[in-house]
């Protein structure tokens, strides 16, 4: 079995962080679409504050306490992959441009999660997140939470800015290409894995 202890695995405090990033989404979704005035807009760029602060912790937390878990190497990226997609879908519904943003989006996400269940359906799995999946992680969060903020932002900067989170979208794409398509260090058997960290 690939996860001996389910339970024991799943309730540790960084996946619960990583339950409540899940939980946040919705409640963003409310709150930003029904906004109105620049206070409301504050209130929803304050609630992916405080996911992408979880985001920041859990992982330290997993680390300095020895609770990295098999689901947790699945519940945090995923908590991370369905914020960014909604946040993205949400701002396109207003700024139509970044709908070509959504759809490069769900391309990288869509390869990367094929990838995954085939190198995952021959006992192989990706031991953690590319440095350049975390830096496009961070300028896509920090330029979305801005135009979040600035709801008036001219229509020339919003689509300077989706040329930018492109670009970084792009390298890292390429980078997890690369990484699934080369017998790289970075996937490893599952089982043997497991046994590291434990």
């Amino acid at each position: 079995m690939i996860i001996k202890d389910w339970k024991k695995d799943l309730f540790t405090i960084p996946n619960w962080l990583s339950l409540f990033r899940l939980l946040l989404i919705p409640v963003y979704v409310i709150i930003y679409l029904n906004a109105a005035k620049p206070a409301d807009y504050a209130v929803a760029a304050g609630i992916l504050a405080v996911s992408c602060l979880t985001d920041a912790v859990d992982g330290k937390i997993a680390r300095k306490f020895n609770m990295i878990s098999t689901i947790g190497k699945f519940l945090d990226p995923l908590a991370d992959k369905a914020t960014q997609l909604t946040l993205t879908v949400c701002l396109a519904i207003r700024h139509p441009i970044l709908w070509n943003l959504v759809g490069l989006f769900v391309l990288k996400e869509g390869f990367q999660l094929i990838a995954g269940i085939l190198a995952f359906r021959k006992g192989k799995m990706l031991t953690g997140a590319l440095l350049s999946g975390k830096i496009c992680t961070a300028v896509l969060f920090i330029s979305l939470i801005a135009m979040i903020l600035l709801s008036d932002m001219d229509s020339r900067v919003i689509a300077a800015i989706t040329v930018v989170d492109g670009i970084f979208m792009l390298i890292s794409f390429a980078s997890y290409i690369r990484v699934y398509h080369k017998k790289s260090s970075m996937i490893q058997n599952i089982e043997d894995h497991a046994d590291r960290k434990r």
